[in-house]
């Protein structure tokens, strides 16, 4: 069943939205308990082998991300990269992808109508 072009930009920026809130959540409480220090976020995103699974499947995830948003840009078939880049590295994937769709689908809305 398709979904509605302003139903779907409702839904990515309620997804970025929780995608910013959730994993900030988790590192609050890390860095209430271990500090600010680089190297210990660092540590502990290695510590077991499921999370530093989980840490590079992200690391790949977020690269595909790029590699993906930088060729529709070129090809003029997205926004600029780089707030969402920006977006990546300093909240995370789960929030810069669904704002990525969300600015991408907002950008295509008016041509739709």
């Amino acid at each position: 069943m398709p979904v509605g072009s302003a139903k779907l930009k409702t839904i990515y920026l309620v997804l970025a939205i929780v995608g910013a809130v959730i994993p900030y959540a988790f590192f609050i409480q890390h860095f209430n308990e271990s500090g600010f220090g680089i190297g210990r976020f660092v540590f502990n995103l290695f510590a077991f082998p499921v999370s530093g699974g989980f840490t590079v499947d992200l690391l790949i995830s977020s690269f595909v991300f790029w590699v993906a948003i930088f060729n529709r840009h070129s090809k003029g078939n997205g926004p600029s990269p780089w707030v969402f880049v920006a977006l990546n590295l300093i909240i995370g994937l789960s929030c810069a992808l669904p704002a990525y769709l969300y600015v991408n689908e907002s950008r295509q809305q008016p041509a739709a109508t």
